[in-house]
């Protein structure tokens, strides 16, 4: 599955910090079938590049998945390695987002500024990643899709949550990197089945 294919069925990337390789498919599988089709392992985690490699073989077909918080081109060689198909920093770098290209790899990297959304678009970033979203609020986004091309896709990502999501879809946000709205370290599979639910009746009000 293609990133712009799992976003089509739901515009929310679960980004699941702190999982462990031995608990990962069990979370990804309530995420699955809650209708969450899309999974960053930020690479602060434990073993992260072990759970990559375990949602790649188990979700591939089914899921996109990646890595959050890649900072540096021979980490998008190590996500790519274990099967990753997204590369999502929390910075414009066009060493990474040329690399994640390079190697077939869907890049979404940070911007705040109009001056960072261009400068990852010349590198060859689609995607782009608004954060931290809750600092600068829907309206930042509203101004930018003016100067924007319309293919970018903008995503909204930090202290965004189910009861925000309308606000931002209608500011042109087309995608949601939801952490602790979804998933906590430590957490039971239970809540995270629960979270979802929650987080995908909103996404399906959208629009």
């Amino acid at each position: 599955m293609t990133l712009d294919e799992a976003l089509a069925h739901c515009p929310v990337v679960a980004i699941v910090r702190g999982v462990k390789p031995d608990e990962v498919l069990d979370h990804a599988t309530v995420l699955l079938e809650a209708g969450v089709f899309g999974v960053e392992v930020p690479l602060n985690s434990p073993d992260p590049i072990e759970s990559i490699r375990r949602l790649a073989a188990e979700f591939g077909v089914r899921m996109v998945v990646g890595a959050g918080t890649v900072l540096t081109p021979e980490r998008v060689e190590a996500v790519a390695g274990a099967g990753g198909r997204i590369v999502i920093s929390p910075n414009t770098q066009p060493s990474v987002i040329r690399r994640s290209v390079e190697l077939g790899l869907e890049p979404a990297p940070g911007f705040a500024t109009a001056s960072e959304a261009f400068a990852a678009i010349d590198a060859g970033a689609r995607h782009l990643k608004l954060f931290p979203a809750v600092t600068y609020g829907p309206s930042h986004v509203k101004q930018l899709r003016a100067v924007l091309p319309p293919e970018a896709v903008v995503w909204a990502v930090g202290g965004v949550g189910p009861d925000s999501m309308e606000a931002w879809w209608a500011a042109g946000a087309r995608a949601f990197g939801l952490g602790g709205e979804l998933y906590r370290a430590g957490q039971s599979v239970a809540e995270t089945r629960d979270k979802a639910s929650r987080v995908v009746e909103a996404a399906r009000a959208l629009g």
